[in-house]
């Protein structure tokens, strides 16, 4: 985790000076997803939606970086592979090891290690992550 991410918590209730709250996502520094764009580079934003094994339901937007430009058949490998890998690990864990694994990094880690296999990679990032919430 580092200086660039924002944390989002909602509060649940109140017990006389303790607000209990839940995390309900996580975003990174748009400044800080910008040093990435570059010339030479292609940059691919994916979102994944599913449902945890607690039965929460998820939203990650990731980005991935590759180290130089890249057809459209391999940026759909890419697109393909990062989703599966996302939805994967979205689907295998509770929600809140999902968000330590995006938080922290290795989530990222994770996909940018499938994604390499591919082509080279610059950078893998969860730039955001959301529970998606039904108001009642």
């Amino acid at each position: 985790m580092s200086m660039f991410t924002t944390l989002l918590f909602r509060i649940k209730e109140v017990k006389g000076t303790d607000a209990h709250t839940i995390l309900i996502g996580h975003d990174i520094a748009p400044s800080f997803i910008k040093t990435f764009a570059r010339r030479g580079r292609s940059l691919i934003h994916q979102v994944a939606d599913e449902k945890t094994k607690d039965n929460e339901s998820l939203r990650l937007k990731v980005i991935a970086v590759t180290g130089a430009s890249v057809s459209q058949n391999t940026k759909r490998n890419l697109r393909n592979a990062l989703v599966e890998e996302t939805k994967k690990a979205i689907t295998e864990g509770k929600f809140d090891d999902v968000m330590q694994d995006a938080i922290y990094g290795r989530l990222s880690a994770r996909i940018f290690n499938r994604l390499k296999q591919i082509t080279k990679m610059r950078r893998v990032e969860v730039r955001k992550s959301e529970r998606t919430e039904v108001f009642k």
